[in-house]
């Protein structure tokens, strides 16, 4: 685990451990529940990353403070995920975690501390397309999709049927995943609300001074209108 991986998460709001049932799988995940949150946002991590993704995990931290719930899952399970390892087969499933996504959105409908939130994906690279596929196979659930650094040529099928609100985030300096976004922002033909943000001079990771925060900060005001009730009814 990176030790940095919890420098971000406010000492305030009590982080969970919990185990989320998905289909056959129980996936272990951190999930954090402000007072007075409204909104919860899942987070569908890249190829070879996990929970403890240091860039989720301070996106997450920014949006817990914002008020925002967060739920960031590992999307296989500890012996898949040594098998991915060997493999590297898995993590490009993009079936499977996008199934493994929706069994989590039933887990948190379900859950009394979070059956009552609406509910958000955060997915970065392969995570993206996972997410994109899973929102439209619970289109009146999921209000909200943010993708940072998206394969969203991995879900372009599921594209033009994807409702919830979607924004794509991509560096300015990642020319090929910049080309995948621009055609998917063209197919995103019911989306509730569609945008394409890029960050000046940012890679496929963000790792320039100040891109992550930039990153943070267009996923916080994208969640809060989407899923927070006053602004949603505002939107």
């Amino acid at each position: 685990m990176d030790k940095r991986s919890t420098d971000h998460i406010p000492d305030h709001i009590p982080e969970n451990l919990v185990s989320v049932s998905a289909g056959p799988a129980q996936l272990e995940g951190n999930l954090v529940v402000p007072a007075g949150a409204q909104g919860i946002v899942l987070f569908a991590h890249g190829s070879g990353s996990s929970r403890f993704s240091f860039r989720n995990r301070y996106v997450a931290s920014v949006l817990q403070q914002q008020g925002l719930a967060t739920l960031l899952l590992d999307l296989l399970t500890a012996k898949e995920e040594e098998i991915d390892l060997r493999t590297w087969q898995l993590r490009f499933d993009i079936g499977l975690l996008a199934t493994r996504l929706v069994g989590a959105t039933d887990w948190l409908l379900h859950n009394p501390t979070t059956q009552n939130l609406r509910i958000g994906y955060f997915g970065a690279s392969t995570g993206s397309a996972a997410a994109l596929i899973a929102a439209t196979k619970r289109p009146d659930v999921v209000k909200a999709v943010v993708s940072r650094g998206g394969r969203s040529d991995l879900a372009e099928a599921a594209l033009p049927r994807v409702r919830a609100a979607t924004l794509l985030i991509v560096g300015g300096n990642d020319f090929p995943i910049m080309a995948m976004n621009q055609e998917a922002l063209t197919l995103l033909e019911q989306a509730a609300e569609k945008r394409l943000e890029v960050i000046p001079n940012a890679t496929h990771l963000f790792e320039e001074p100040g891109a992550l925060e930039q990153v943070a900060v267009l996923a916080g005001e994208w969640f809060k209108r989407h899923l927070c009730s006053e602004l949603y009814a505002l939107g």
